[in-house]
């Protein structure tokens, strides 16, 4: 892991030390523009890219603490009519009128930036967005566990994720899956991590709905 993250390095990032209550504010307020998309798709598998790609089973994921942002988006026929995000570190912006035919007009949405650290795709930077319920409760408990994890030891706050799912039974829309960012490591903002694992972040069995899977890539 030695080299997988220095991009999160550099001269314009605010201290580490400021971190933690900029993450704590999406406890109560709840994407980076650009790149490569990361998302959950509806039958809960974890895809990338125009070709959504499902990433490798087990890959592992370090989060940039200082990427996490807030702000809006307007939906359209599928396509984005507008969108004001902002770091977490600033209030949410103001809005003017949603754009014509935004069906539901104005969405509050979350979203932060990953680097794939394992397997094929290592060293893909990706950014995932959410305006769903369940999304945006997986970025809030993520951002409280990097500010308690900052407020612990500052020195280690990046997170390594595996990226998982849950899901809940709607009775309209049937099964309805929710992302969840397992942190399975710690790591410093050049990439090096403690000598030891976390010792309750152990290889385990796979909740049931993580069977194991062969496939790799698939276009939904």
């Amino acid at each position: 892991m030695s080299n997988s993250i220095t991009a999160f390095s550099g001269a314009n990032l605010p201290s580490v030390q400021s971190l933690s209550a900029s993450l704590r504010s999406l406890q109560t307020d709840a994407s980076p523009s650009g790149g490569i998309i990361l998302k959950m798709d509806k039958t809960g598998h974890w895809v990338f890219g125009a070709d959504q790609t499902e990433i490798e089973e087990h890959s592992r994921w370090a989060v940039n603490p200082f990427s996490f942002v807030h702000g809006y988006i307007a939906w359209g026929n599928g396509e984005v009519l507008g969108e004001k995000m902002v770091s977490i570190s600033q209030p949410l912006p103001e809005l003017d009128p949603a754009p014509s035919g935004a069906a539901k007009g104005w969405e509050k949405q979350v979203g932060l930036s990953l680097k794939c650290m394992t397997g094929e795709d290592e060293d893909m930077d990706v950014r995932y967005s959410a305006t769903s319920v369940g999304g945006k409760k997986a970025v809030q408990e993520l951002a409280v566990g990097i500010a308690e994890q900052v407020d612990k030891d500052p020195t280690l706050p990046v997170p390594v994720v595996e990226l998982r799912k849950e899901h809940y039974q709607h009775k309209q829309y049937g099964k309805i899956f929710s992302p969840i960012f397992r942190i399975v490591d710690w790591a410093t903002m050049d990439g090096d991590a403690p000598p030891q694992p976390l010792e309750d972040v152990a290889e385990d069995e796979a909740p049931a709905d993580e069977a194991p899977r062969t496939r790799r890539r698939r276009v939904a």
